[in-house]
């Protein structure tokens, strides 16, 4: 995999034209930093200089996990990934008890989740790793993009292949703006085939499996592409249900648009009982998700995805701030952690989670006025280092803290790129919460192998032919 992305990365050539009377990027000078003082991405390479084994350190950043990191019991694409960092013990745990010791480092959300669930969450902390890392092509992709990249009121223009603003310039509002487009533009492989199950934990910890085969095609980063060519698609989400029977055979394709008020999300669905398939024009913002049980939102998805044209964007700090959040955790996503031991009341088994100090973007969004949504405010919890989203909170229309989602992400270093493990989405009034992406007790997990199938292959008629087979 290594070798087929180095030699896709040594065709690949931008060629992006500036937009005149629009102020495009960082200037040259600026850009010269990404891979100096700071990391490709343009997170400060330095750490801040406290011992990591105390679980406040943060690391200097020195590559991230490198092929000669990966474990030499790693033998084959889609296998479940063992721990590099296994060997570490637990610095410290934060509880209800102490929280006010740590206060000012953990996200609200979790807070909360701490003191909704006083005897059972905890968030043990590790020493800090900066496992961040992607192939140089993607570097420099986004070195192209730090000096071209145009923020515009609905997208982006002017980038292709690697994160579009790894230098955040303009207005606080911009800035904000800009790291969010960094997530939903952030470096997660070309094509990933992936069967995984989510489930609705209830209240007194009942929960039934929905298992599905995903397969994204991020059209962003096809080395045949450009900005110019990409026709507004991003990428294209295709997912089949296999499980439970009556469920099965469904299936949901999604055409992802970079600018979704010229041309909004395309999304079709298809059911087996009926063998016909729909149109699913509002399948985005706040509609529910049916096999979330409520619990996530179409927009929720990733922690966000979307247009970000009904709220209002600023950035709580105008720099990273050191922040606790889930980081490295090959653990909980283990073959050897049954859905049975993971899945809790209230909120996955916190033994198999882990928690490291990190420095973190804030940034919130508040709705505009004479727009709807579920959710008047949200907060992002965003890793300085990948883009990643790692935790929200989401806040209802009474202003008050609803809702809280976290991100348990890792380094797929067989690509590399940073991901997620497991997603989960909670309701801290109703004490449910929802799982994505559990692949535990599956035989593979996320393979990023496969060859890109055609294009066609992501056609609504190709969907009945997919779903019937």
């Amino acid at each position: 995999m290594f070798k087929k992305i180095a030699v896709m990365g040594g065709a690949l050539a931008l060629s992006l034209s500036m937009a005149s009377g629009v102020q495009a990027g960082v200037s040259a000078q600026q850009a010269a930093q990404l891979g100096k003082t700071l990391t490709p991405f343009g997170a400060q390479v330095k750490g801040n200089g406290k011992a990591t084994s105390t679980g406040l350190g943060i690391p200097d950043w020195t590559g991230g996990i490198q092929r000669k990191d990966i474990p030499k019991t790693y033998t084959h694409p889609g296998q479940h990934h063992p721990d590099p960092y296994a060997s570490d013990k637990i610095a410290f745990t934060i509880t209800a008890q102490n929280l006010g010791k740590y206060a000012d480092k953990v996200p609200d959300g979790v807070q909360a989740m701490l003191k909704t669930y006083p005897d059972t969450f905890k968030l043990n902390v590790y020493p800090s790793h900066r496992s961040t890392s992607a192939p140089q092509w993607v570097y420099d992709n986004t070195k192209s993009n730090a000096t071209s990249a145009v923020l515009e009121d609905t997208g982006v223009k002017n980038v292709f292949g690697g994160i579009p603003f790894p230098e955040l310039y303009g207005s606080n509002s911009e800035k904000a703006r800009e790291a969010i487009w960094n997530h939903i533009l952030r470096w997660r492989g070309i094509y990933v085939v992936r069967r995984a199950s989510e489930v609705a934990v209830q209240r007194n910890g009942a929960y039934s499996l929905v298992t599905s085969q995903q397969e994204v095609y991020f059209r962003y980063y096809d080395p045949k592409y450009s900005f110019n060519t990409l026709d507004n698609v991003i990428f294209y989400y295709l997912s089949f249900t296999k499980a439970p029977a009556r469920l099965a055979g469904g299936a949901v394709l999604v055409h992802e648009t970079l600018d979704q008020k010229k041309m909004p999300r395309q999304a079709w669905g298809y059911n087996a009982g009926q063998r016909r398939v729909r149109r699913a024009p509002n399948l985005a913002y706040d509609t529910p998700i049916a096999a979330a049980d409520g619990l996530r939102t179409a927009d929720d998805t990733d922690m966000y995805n979307g247009s970000p044209d009904k709220y209002n964007w600023s950035l709580v700090h105008e720099k990273p701030v050191e922040m606790f959040i889930p980081y490295n955790n090959y653990k909980i996503d283990s073959a050897d952690i049954s859905y049975e031991q993971l899945l809790q009341q209230g909120h996955v088994n916190p033994e198999y989670a882990r928690w490291e100090l990190h420095r973190v973007w804030v940034v919130e969004a508040n709705l505009k006025e004479g727009e709807r949504h579920i959710y008047t405010k949200r907060r992002f919890y965003i890793d300085a280092d990948s883009w990643q989203i790692a935790a929200v909170d989401q806040y209802d229309r009474r202003g008050e803290l609803w809702r809280v989602s976290l991100a348990y992400i890792k380094n797929y270093y067989e690509v590399p790129t940073q991901w997620s493990a497991l997603d989960t989405f909670h309701d801290l009034r109703a004490k449910r919460y929802h799982v994505q992406l559990l692949d535990n007790e599956e035989p593979s997990i996320l393979d990023f192998s496969q060859p890109v199938p055609d294009e066609r292959y992501f056609h609504p008629a190709a969907l009945r032919r997919r779903g019937r087979g």
